[in-house]
This record gives structure tokens, sequence and C-alpha cells, in this order.
């Protein structure tokens, strides 16, 4: 069997067959002309969601992306230093000994995998510190992943290719130049060295574009785009990647006074957080009709399950694989 043909026969009930009528209401909006953002959050691209988010990007499955700055920096690391990542299984089982050792040998551990600092994060500085360099000599600025597709598509980062490049959905992003918003920046290993650069003077924090500049040109996109068939919000994890994006709308409507703003026109959510004492993450779709994000009739999924396996097999079904 296809990967869709063993899920639709076997996928009948609770998570299961939500995760099949997620992917059909997706197909559904596309093809009746809808355009869909997927936000991205935890920690994906080291998960190597890359594998079919890219080719989603690819055969235009995706319009616009958001998410942090850790899965906009991660899935380039991932590109440029695999071979030297390291794994850890038994992560539930290490003492805080094991974690001291790991960090005194420059590893960085995202649940069972570490990220290798100067293969990834250090690579990507010498490179990066050149883009915003460059840009600010001659007065540039720039949102935070404009500097990273100038990076890809320099060429520069080739000479480390550790992975197959069709599977790095940064790289099939820029490659087709969709737009991307990464609010709070600032809180990712890039930011953080950005920063860090400020406050040693060597460049000015103006260089790279800000979160509220991301909403303003989020708030001149969705009207552009919003018509017809509208937007549709598919939401991988909670956080900041889904719940900045999302206000977008409620913004345009109640503080732009833009009456004739339309809802997100489809919205599924994967997740696995418990719902309870105000979680954006664990809020059930029906909360966001109350927060004007959502309209009463906008078709709503959510999966209670983990990403890492749910995603991959909704965009299979998607792609028709």
């Amino acid at each position: 069997m296809q990967v869709t043909e063993f899920l639709k026969h076997h996928y009948k009930h609770f998570n299961a067959a939500a995760l099949i009528d997620a992917a059909d209401g997706y197909i559904t909006h596309l093809n009746e002309g809808g355009k869909m953002m997927i936000t991205l959050a935890g920690a994906m691209s080291t998960a190597e969601m890359g594998k079919s988010l890219a080719e989603m990007i690819r055969q235009d499955k995706v319009q616009i992306i958001s998410c942090t700055g850790a899965n906009l920096e991660e899935d380039i690391m991932n590109l440029v230093a695999h071979s030297h990542y390291k794994r850890v299984p038994n992560y539930r089982d290490l003492s805080p000994q094991d974690e001291w050792e790991l960090l005194e040998n420059h590893y960085n551990r995202v649940t069972d995998t570490c990220i290798p600092e100067e293969e990834a994060f250090r690579r990507l500085q010498k490179h990066l510190i050149k883009v915003w360099s460059d840009a600010e000599s001659i007065g540039e600025r720039y949102f935070p992943h404009e500097f990273m597709y100038k990076m890809l598509l320099s060429g520069v980062l080739e000479q480390y290719y550790e992975i197959d490049p069709k599977d790095s959905w940064m790289l099939a992003a820029a490659e087709k130049n969709i737009p991307i918003v990464v609010p709070g920046w600032e809180d990712s290993t890039m930011g953080n060295i950005f920063a860090s650069y400020c406050i040693k003077g060597q460049l000015k924090a103006s260089t790279t574009k800000s979160g509220i500049e991301y909403m303003m040109w989020l708030a001149d996109w969705y009207p552009k785009n919003s018509q017809g068939k509208g937007v549709g919000f598919f939401q991988i994890g909670g956080g900041i990647a889904g719940d900045f994006p999302i206000c977008v709308v409620p913004m345009l409507y109640q503080d732009m006074e833009m009456h004739d703003i339309p809802f997100w026109s489809y919205f599924c959510q994967i997740s696995d957080s418990t719902t309870s004492y105000g979680s954006y993450s664990g809020a059930v779709p029906n909360e966001k009709i109350t927060w004007g994000k959502l309209d009463i009739h906008t078709p709503k999924f959510i999966i209670e399950s983990d990403a890492t396996i749910v995603a991959p097999l909704i965009f299979a079904i998607i792609l028709g694989w």
C-alpha cells in the first residue's frame, strides 16, 4: 500500500480519524482556491520535518510560514552539520553529570538529539555576521528570514551540505521566496549571537527588523490574500509561532476597525498540550471564536498527538504519497 492508502484504510477513529479529516479539509481548502499558512513551534526542524515540508513548499501546498527563530535556523544547521549531530536515545536516563559532560563537549541537547556547537552554531555565525554587516554598511535593514535567504541563496553554505538539499525546507522556501514570519526571533541562538554583536557595538539592533514590523507586514499581506476562499491556518504545536500570526485577524478587525476582514477559513492544530490554566497551546479551537480569530463556520480540527508523528503523515496525504 501507498502511505495514503494505508492511512485511509486503518485510521478510522479518534485522533486517527481527526488526522484524515484534517488532511482532507486541507486538500479541499486548496482545491477551492484557498491559501495556507503553516506554523512551526517546538523543534520541528531538528526533527527533520524538512523531509516532507520542503516538498509541500515546492508543490505550492503552503503559501506562508510562521516559525520560531529556532526552527528558522535549525533546519539550516541540520543541512550543514548533520553528520556531527549526536543522538541520545536514552535521554530520559541522563544524570545531571551526563548533561554537564554534553555541555563540556559542546553539544546542546534537544530531547534525544544534540546539536554540535562548532559545526552548527559557529558555522552559521561566521557567514551571518558578513550578511548582517554588509547590509548595515549600506544602510539596509531586513527581516531575520531574509538574512537567512541571502546566506542560502549566495551559495556560501554549499561547501558544508551534509544532507540532500531537497530535504531542507528553508532552502526550498528561499528558492521560492515564500514569506516567513518569525515572531520572537531574539529567542534563538542566532538572535542571541546578533544581540551579542549589538552589545559589543559591532552591529546596530535596528539592522534586523522587529516583531512589530513583522506584524505590520502581515497586516498588509493578509487582506491581499484572504479574498475568495481565504487563508487557512495549519498549526504545528502552539506557542508564539501560532499565537502571533493568528492574532492579525482580530487586530485588523478590532484595532484597525476594518470590519470586512475575513476570519481564518480553515484551522487545524496538532498538539499534545493539556488544556489548563489559560494555555494557548492547549486551548480548543472554539475558544478562538471568542477572540475573533475563527468564524463559527470555520472548519476546525485538533489532533491530540505528537506532531513529529502526525505532521509528516498529513503532508503525505496532501502530497498524494
